[in-house]
């Protein structure tokens, strides 16, 4: 559905967790002859809007796909300046989020990041540990797939080593050996300027979220969209296979 299908009236039913993929900060630039390190600029404003939009509206989880298992395919240039604003962000920004008691977690393969970059995720995910009005979980070279195969080769090794019986692994145990262990599946998973794919996103976590897909380029994303999104997740009838259900 697009960003026009929206109603005034507050939601009724609000999703726990919020999963964004951020497209089109690229497009974004084009349009307006700017480099492309101005389109990342401007979705990282886009970025704060959206912790203050969702701590606003209570939602108590938002995850954001930052940078892909796959981004390390752009030119060097884009990854340095992607690598840059991740670097100032965690530097800058990380006492201004705890001031307004988010909680950063990072999921990812880290070690493919400079040294200070992995430093900087983990100081800021241990300073900001103790908050809870919002979770931020930054997904920093991530692949839902790679998530899978790991947490898989994780079961077998805890077979071998007979810590674990091949018999007990179900959905909730296979679930703890994930990079997402601990945390509330997505109630929605929310994709900017008009693609309408996963990605390679939280596959398995995504199995019954609600999709919504927005011509929006993301830097233009604001409060106002992420109240579209809000409503439409309100009018979607969550079965789950059986009868609705609002969480």
């Amino acid at each position: 559905m697009s960003g026009s299908d929206h109603r005034t009236a507050a939601p009724v039913c609000l999703p726990e967790h919020v999963a964004i993929i951020m497209d089109g900060n690229g497009r974004w630039a084009n349009m307006r002859g700017l480099p492309l390190l101005a389109g990342h600029r401007a979705g990282g404003e886009a970025v704060q809007r959206t912790v203050r939009a969702a701590i606003r509206r209570g939602v108590k989880w938002v995850t954001l796909y930052a940078f892909s298992s796959e981004n390390w395919r752009r030119t060097p240039g884009e990854v340095a300046d992607l690598t840059g604003l991740l670097r100032y962000y965690l530097r800058h920004k990380v006492a201004e989020l705890s001031r307004e008691g988010v909680r950063l977690r990072v999921i990812g393969d880290l070690s493919r990041f400079p040294d200070d970059v992995q430093n900087e995720a983990r100081l800021a995910e241990k300073v900001t540990a103790g908050n809870d009005t919002l979770v931020l979980v930054l997904a920093l070279s991530y692949g839902g797939r790679a998530d899978i195969v790991q947490a898989a080769a994780r079961m077998a090794q805890a077979v071998a080593r007979g810590e674990l019986e091949a018999s007990a692994i179900d959905e909730t145990v296979f679930a703890t050996a994930l990079q997402t262990a601990g945390m509330p599946d997505p109630d929605m998973v929310v994709r900017t300027s008009g693609e309408c794919r996963l990605s390679n996103f939280l596959l398995w976590q995504s199995a019954y979220a609600e999709l919504v897909f927005l011509e929006t380029p993301w830097p233009d994303f604001d409060e106002t969209h992420f109240d579209t999104v809000l409503d439409i997740y309100s009018r979607r009838e969550r079965r789950f296979g059986a009868r609705p259900v609002c969480k």
